[in-house]
């Protein structure tokens, strides 16, 4: 008898997709693609390009229907202005200090107390941290400001009075203590809801296993949560990083970078007074713009930075969606 010998089925046997079905396929996720695609192109990619472009003119009130080409003499004279590097010694020390203290610190310690506790009261305490949030930013501010007032109208006058300690206008005395409180109790919110929702989803059983060990509370926070809150971190720490860069409103109505000379001046802030407010009245949109599009590619290398010391690779698995 002889010997049957199987052979594998060749390619040609092999169903291949088409060049109609791969289209149609790429043309379903692209449909859906297309909306997001639209808003970022309309919102982020044009204003870029226009901030871009103002950048290198010599745009200002004087010249604001016919602006001249000037290239990159904007960028020059930003880097050249005396006032630049305290401008950004204050932004490094108000974003670093502000998130380290609030947007990231007091976050996680928010969370941690209010998942230790029972759920309902958990949630009241969170309820109550995300008032300055929802709180409109001229209310937000006077509150602050009256808290703040001189004798005999302030608040924390009339506590610290009868310690020993002399009656100021804090805005005016501690400037950089009023800016970070008021712009951390507003960042606080974001990361608590961010951390808690984090935490809550841990399974339990991890938690039951580490109390089985003989794990006191802050071993369990050490060696299970915090590992496994990298990703919600890295989330936070961008995101706020961020926000505290390009974010001026607060400080705009608190100090107005005051008082003095650009003592709580941060870049955000210089590039709307440049652009949009002077003292003399005579904006320039030029300028202005080249300072926010520094501000950008600072952004963008700091979001970088973080995603390779966060190792973002390692955190999110590769998705697997077969094709339709």
């Amino acid at each position: 008898m002889a010997e049957s010998t199987v052979h594998p089925p060749s390619k040609a046997l092999v169903a291949q997709p088409t060049l109609s079905h791969r289209l149609r396929a790429s043309a379903t996720a692209l449909l859906f693609l297309l909306p997001a695609a639209a808003l970022v192109i309309t919102f982020f990619i044009v204003p870029v390009i226009i901030t871009l472009y103002i950048s290198m003119t010599d745009m200002s009130t004087s010249t604001f229907s016919d602006p001249n080409f000037i290239g990159l003499q904007n960028y020059s004279r930003m880097f050249r202005s005396g006032a630049m590097g305290k401008i950004v010694r204050n932004t490094v020390f108000y974003v670093g200090t502000t998130l380290a203290l609030f947007n990231v610190g007091m976050a996680l310690v928010i969370a941690l107390l209010t998942t230790h506790i029972p759920r309902r009261s958990g949630a009241f305490f969170r309820a109550l941290w995300l008032l300055p949030r929802i709180t409109p930013s001229v209310v937000y501010i006077m509150i602050w400001k009256y808290l703040a007032a001189d004798a005999p109208f302030g608040v924390f006058n009339q506590v610290l009075q009868p310690l020993g300690i002399a009656p100021e206008n804090w805005v005016l005395a501690a400037p950089w203590t009023m800016v970070i409180l008021v712009n951390g109790f507003i960042g606080a919110s974001f990361g608590m809801i961010i951390f808690t929702s984090a935490i809550e989803s841990i399974p339990e059983s991890y938690l039951h296993a580490s109390r089985v060990d003989g794990a006191t509370a802050l071993q369990t926070i050490r060696y299970v949560i915090l590992p496994l809150l990298r990703w919600p971190l890295l989330f936070v720490m961008t995101y706020q990083t961020l926000s505290l860069m390009t974010s001026f409103e607060q400080i705009l109505l608190l100090t107005d970078g005051g008082p003095g000379y650009y003592t709580t001046e941060t870049w955000a802030l210089q590039a709307y007074h440049r652009a949009l407010s002077n003292y003399f009245g005579n904006v320039n949109f030029g300028l202005g713009a080249a300072l926010a599009a520094v501000l950008v590619l600072i952004g963008v290398i700091l979001a970088i930075v973080y995603l390779r010391v966060f190792r973002f690779g390692e955190l999110v698995q590769e998705p697997k969606i077969e094709t339709l």
